[in-house]
């Protein structure tokens, strides 16, 4: 069955992801356990890049089935130019976005020039000295808190965990969707980029942002948990 959902075609691989190569050849000979073992690899994550677009569960549980078709109808054409989980994502975003668009949505990147948010601080403006300060104008009036002292398996206790998240949820979506795909996700700035058509300059802006707002929720949770 696998093997008739792919057209067969014996397009050539540029290996820039040579890892890649044996997957896609299994897919291409259409060898059902690879095929089993890729969406269960990728289907949570893959699920929760959807429901940024499409915010319903079960809808989004629809754009993951049809990325999957789209990605069996499409893999006589992938060359390895990107990574196979970068492709695979680029036609659920392509997906989601049309998708959101039926539905009446708006989709989180149509705008994206929009929501990097020209003017917000990354940062409190409060923790600088000001401009008018004698000696060190612009310099932190209040340092990041550092958490060298605090023992790891703190850091990585489940209620951390679930401050950072609700952190995450809290974000903007652009903001929400790049720190999901970078920092929980593992992927690098230029597969992001590829997934969510976006520039360098963009990307970096709305990851730093995100990190920052984070960062900023985990702090005011240890510094309450310290006066506790």
């Amino acid at each position: 069955m696998l093997r008739e959902a792919i057209s067969g075609s014996n397009s050539p691989f540029v290996l820039a992801y040579p890892a890649d190569r044996r997957v896609v050849e299994a897919l291409r000979a259409g060898d059902e356990e690879a095929f089993t073992s890729l969406v269960t690899e990728l289907y949570s994550p893959l699920l929760r890049v959807a429901m940024i677009y499409v915010g319903n569960r079960a809808v989004a549980e629809e754009v993951v089935q049809e990325t999957w078709v789209g990605v069996l109808r499409g893999l006589d054409r992938f060359e390895g130019r990107s990574s196979l989980k970068t492709w695979i994502f680029r036609i659920l975003t392509n997906t989601a976005k049309t998708r959101a668009e039926r539905e009446g949505r708006t989709v989180p990147f149509s705008a994206l020039a929009g929501e990097t948010e020209e003017g917000e601080a990354a940062v409190d403006p409060e923790r600088f000295l000001g401009a008018d300060h004698a000696a060190w104008p612009g310099h932190w009036a209040t340092y990041p808190a550092s958490w060298a002292e605090i023992p790891e398996q703190r850091l990585l206790s489940s209620e951390v965990r679930a401050v950072i998240e609700e952190a995450v949820e809290a974000l903007p979506a652009s903001q929400r969707t790049v720190i999901r795909l970078r920092d929980i996700e593992g992927f690098n700035s230029e597969e992001v980029c590829g997934i969510l058509d976006l520039s360098e300059g963009n990307q970096r802006v709305l990851l730093h942002r995100a990190r920052s707002k984070v960062r900023r929720a985990l702090e005011a949770y240890l510094a309450v948990e310290e006066e506790a």
